[in-house]
Parts: structure tokens; sequence; C-alpha cells
């Protein structure tokens, strides 16, 4: 019979062994991933709170949780999830004696990858904070998050020092006023019960001092204000959506770029934070997004991820960098796989890319007449629908009185806008139709048969995996020269998988084999298909096979995902 203390020293020590923190500030914090069956995988977050993370923080000797995150935000993991519907009481001495599901058993995708960010890591988290009912989100009434709600400061003894932290904090620059009296209005919400006193020079609000509430403090229940000199703006440029691009930040009235040294998804989820653009779908490198002009203000840059401002993280001095603009970096958050509202479409046809044209106006939709359709009106519609080329612009069926209203007359495009209400045309709704056709489109993208089929290969579902391209009836793939996001957002819409969300490099899903059929392809991302965009011809490149592409779109990535249970 073994000796039990002997016991009891090895499990302990096996068990520490079988868990780590990855892509994390510190071994303190990260992504949870556990060897089973001697492979490392991760935990989806299924049911994840701080008592679970409290049992990871111990069994690390990291101290105790501050947090538990969800979504993957120390970034997706690449191999098995071991663990789903992790439930411990927040005692135990591992991870491994929670109640959970078998092992590898789940419904869940790297999306949704647990992490945990332990009081060891260094990583100091502030309360969170905001302002609403400003102009921007740089001034405003002051609230903090506080009891599960958002609750307004009491203005007692609010002055400039306290306003100069939150503007820090925010990364909105320098406090210009402290309004009092509920300037920015008293909220609905409740107060918080306390009154707090700076001097200035904190890093954060709640590293100020704080004094609870006396029954005769801020009787009067009017809230404080903050209004900030902005600070350094960012955007993200070259892309359909306001939330993904090329990063770009404003500093000393000049936008520059920042370079991809070290970028990751911590970084990204700060850009998308102070964009308002939810969270960081992926961190993209190596001008994905094409190359900016100008300086690259920004190198070495190192978020804690929690951050509300891009300037707030530790990075060299400004515009100290040896970097060039092919290492532009870039992100894509989740906000920008929304779909924007449809002012176009294509009706009554074989296909949404060929039909009569409607347009929408004043929460209607109406027709567009045939007076003047050409074909230069046509490819402005089939490029705004991602429809590919105009293979035909006729008139049909005659727009009798009482019939659908006529929104759009005589319209004349040059064939370049990038929407049909940027052409020349009648005013809205002003028609002399009465004897005329309703405008009709044929696209390219109707004619499915004629473009060389897609696929995706090698990745956890049909909408993420290694490019592949279908010719003289082989599958061969795409070299990543030149690649970027406008390209793989045809592929994308081709498949019908939805936006892109990332790019990854290198072979991700494989270097696969066959021939390697297309090479330096530059797509300008309204094609209905790749074999559409422009690219050196088939077979002709100068690639490895390590090179080839990957793409991951927003469809649905496995079968499981859809079916999620309780």
């Amino acid at each position: 019979m073994e000796d039990a203390s002997v016991e009891c020293s090895e499990s302990h020590i096996s068990k520490i062994g079988r868990l780590q923190l990855l892509d994390g500030p510190s071994r303190c914090a990260g992504r949870v991933e556990v060897l089973h069956d001697q492979r490392w995988g991760t935990i989806c977050d299924d049911g994840w709170d701080l008592a679970d993370a409290n049992v990871v923080c111990r069994q690390l000797g990291c101290g105790t949780a501050v947090l538990a995150t969800k979504a993957a935000h120390y970034g997706r993991g690449q191999d098995t999830i071991w663990l789903d519907e992790v439930n411990c009481t927040g005692t135990e001495e591992s991870i491994f004696d929670c109640e959970a599901s078998a092992w590898g058993v789940n419904n869940c995708y790297h999306g949704e990858d647990a992490g945990v960010l332990c009081s060891d890591s260094g990583v100091s988290i502030s309360m969170e904070l905001r302002l609403v009912n400003g102009s921007t989100r740089c001034n405003g009434r002051v609230e903090v998050f506080h009891n599960d709600t958002w609750a307004a400061l009491c203005d007692d003894g609010w002055g400039m020092s306290e306003a100069q932290v939150v503007c820090r904090q925010l990364g909105c620059g320098e406090a210009l006023l402290a309004p009092v009296g509920s300037h920015f209005g008293q909220g609905s919400g409740q107060m918080w019960p306390g009154t707090i006193n700076c001097t200035g020079s904190e890093s954060a609000l709640f590293t100020c001092k704080t004094r609870q509430w006396s029954n005769s403090t801020c009787h009067l229940r009017t809230s404080a204000g903050v209004v900030c000199s902005e600070g350094d703006q960012i955007r993200l440029v070259n892309y359909r959506s306001r939330c993904a691009g090329r990063v770009e930040i404003l500093h000393n009235k000049q936008w520059g770029t920042v370079c991809d040294k070290n970028w990751d998804l911590l970084d990204a989820n700060v850009v998308c934070r102070q964009l308002g653009c939810g969270r960081a779908l992926s961190a993209t490198g190596q001008a994905q997004f094409g190359q900016g002009s100008g300086i690259v203000w920004l190198d070495g840059v190192n978020c804690t991820g929690f951050e509300y401002s891009l300037s707030a993280c530790l990075a060299k001095p400004w515009g100290i960098t040896n970097c060039d603009h092919w290492a532009d970096a870039g992100v894509v958050c989740s906000d920008s796989i929304i779909p924007e509202p449809a002012h176009l479409r294509l009706v009554n046809g074989s296909h949404h890319c060929a039909g009569q044209v409607e347009v929408f106006h004043e929460e209607m939709w109406g027709a567009v007449c045939d007076h003047g359709w050409d074909k230069k009106d046509a490819e402005v519609v089939c490029r705004q629908l991602g429809c590919g080329t105009a293979l035909s612009a006729s008139g049909e069926a005659h727009l009798d009185a009482g019939s659908l209203r006529v929104w759009l007359d005589n319209v004349s495009c040059e064939g370049t806008e990038l929407s049909l209400t940027k052409c020349r045309a009648s005013p809205w709704g002003k028609s002399s139709c009465s004897r005329g056709k309703h405008a009709s489109v044929v696209c390219s993208g109707s004619v499915v048969s004629s473009f060389a089929p897609v696929r995706l290969v090698d990745g956890p579902g049909r909408c993420a995996g290694r490019l592949e391209v279908f010719h003289k009836e082989q599958w061969g793939t795409v070299c990543d020269d030149s690649w970027e996001f406008t390209d793989a957002a045809v592929v994308c819409r081709q498949l019908d998988c939805g936006a892109v969300i990332s790019t990854p490099p290198r072979a991700y899903f494989g270097q696969g084999q066959g021939p390697m059929w297309l090479d330096d392809v530059n797509c300008t991302g309204t094609e209905a298909a790749l074999s559409e965009c422009k690219f050196k011809g088939w077979g002709i490149h100068n690639c490895y096979h390590h090179e080839v592409v990957s793409v991951v779109c927003s469809g649905k990535h496995c079968p499981s995902h859809s079916s999620k249970h309780s």
C-alpha cells in the first residue's frame, strides 16, 4: 500500500504541470490550457466565472482571480477544446477537481476560449468607467460600474484634479473642465456611494482616495462631469466598415500608422473598445489592409487589453521605429461583421445578382425607371451589390400607374461611382415614367457556373481553412503574395460565408498538395468570385507551398456551434 502523503505530493505536482496560461502579459494571465492525453488544449467559456478562475489562479500559485475572461480575450487556441461547462465551487485544489463535461466533449469553437487574470499578474485593472450624455466619448457625466449597474459620481469635492485622472484613464488627453451640478444630466440610475479625492497624478480614478458617504454628503444628489481635450484619436481605414481596417492614430495633428511588431489580440481589443466597435476578432499585420503613408507613429505596442485607448499602452516613444509601411498593423472588430441595412436590391430575377433594380428611400422600396438606363449605370449596381460586373442593362415590365413607386428616373452614371445614389438623376420621386419600364440588370455574379469554384479546407468548418481553387479538373492553392483583406472578402462572399475575420499567414491550415494556381491576386473587393479578380495567370507563380493563403470567414465554422445546450 502506497504512502498517502507521497501520493498527495506527486498528485499536486502533476496537476500543476497540466495547467498553463498562454498569450497573456505574464505567466499569471492568459488563455487557460490544460494537458490531457499528452496534448495541450483549451477550455470553453460556457459557464466560466470567477469561481473557476479562482481555482486556476490558486493552482498556479498566482494569487486570486481578478477577472474570468471569455470570448478568446487572450487569443484563440489551435488544438483540442478539452473542457466545457466547468463548474467549480471555488474551493477546489485543482481545476481537474471541478465538475465539467467529459474530456473533449463540447459544442464550442476557439472563439469561446476561456482565460483568467490573476492578482499576481502585475496587471492593474481599474473599475470600469465611462462618460455619458456628452457630445463625444471624451466628455459627459462620469459613471462607474458598481453592483452590476452603472452609477453616477457625486459632485461633492469634484474638481480639475479628479477630472484630469478621468481623462488620463480614458485616453482623452487633458482635462479642460470639471462641471458640477448635473451639467450633463442627472441620469436615471443610482449614485456611487462615496466621494473621491485625487492629486491629479494618478493613472486611474480608483487609485485615488475614496470616502464613504455620510448622512449629509451629496444630499442634492447632483452628479460630476468632465470635458477632456480628446487626446490622440484613432481610426480604421481602407475597408468597407469603420470597424475594420488599417490602424491609424492622430498625434501632433498628423495621422500615422502602427507597426505590427508584437501586435496581437490584446492590442486590437483596445482599438475596438476605443472606437466602440465591440471586441477584436483578429489583429492583422504585413499591411493586409494596404500600406499607409506618412509617419509610423507607434512600434512595439504592448497592451494588457484593458486600456481605454491605444496611446495608454506601453510602446516605444512616438515616431521611434525601424518599421516601414509594409508592416502596418490592422484590426477586425466584431461590429464589422454586422451587415449594414440594404438600400439597393435586385428582384424578380433568377438570382440575387439579376433582376429589376429597387432602391430604399424614406422607409420604402421603389423602382428605378429605365429612361437613359445603360451599362454604365448597371456597372455601378453590380459593384455596389458585390455581384461582379454588368452583363446587360435593360428595361423590363412596364411601370403602370398605381404600381410600385418610382424613386429614381433619368439616372446617368459615369460607371465609377461607389453607389447608385452618387450618380446624376432626377430628384427623388420626380419621374415621368408613366410609359417607361423598370430598369433591370444582369450581373456576372448570377452566372455561377462560369466561375472557378473555391473551397476552404483543413479548418474547423467550410468557412475557414486553406484556400483552394478548382481549375482544369484539379484543386490547387493560392500564393499569399500581395494577399489582402479585400481579396479574402471576395472568397467569403463567393462561399456565402459572411465577412472576413482574418487571413492567417504562412500555410496556417497546412500546405496542401497539387498545383499552385494563383499568385499576386488583386481584387477590388466587389467581385462576385475570385476568378474575376486580377492575377498573374493560371499556374504562373514564384511561390512555395509554405506561402499558401488561408482565410477565416464569419460564417459557421462547425455544425455544433449552432446547437448550444444549457
